[in-house]
């Protein structure tokens, strides 16, 4: 899905970890860097993190941790590996 700013929203992660594991998780991407992490520590996070040239942002919704790429062209392999890696620490994706 295309969002209002030009990116994409591509997947969803049921949240079962928080947001300071998903940070460290982020950490052990092969290649990605993360380049931001808010959070209130009550009810939202945002993760950005740069990954074979490509930005992408995390955040927290509806019980799920949704994935945007900047760059709405982005390949689906790599889209793929980013979600791979994070199905290590959630789960599956939904849907």
């Amino acid at each position: 899905m295309i969002m209002n700013d030009g990116g994409r929203h591509f997947a969803g992660l049921p949240e079962t970890y928080d947001w300071h594991r998903l940070h460290a998780h982020a950490r052990c991407l092969a290649c990605a860097t993360v380049t931001g992490f808010m959070t209130d520590d009550v009810t939202e996070a945002w993760l950005d993190f740069t990954y074979r040239d490509h930005v992408f942002s995390v955040n927290n919704q509806f019980g799920e941790w949704w994935f945007f790429v900047q760059d709405p062209a982005c390949s689906d392999a790599i889209l793929h590996a980013v979600i791979e890696h994070f199905e290590g620490l959630l789960g599956p994706a939904r849907g």
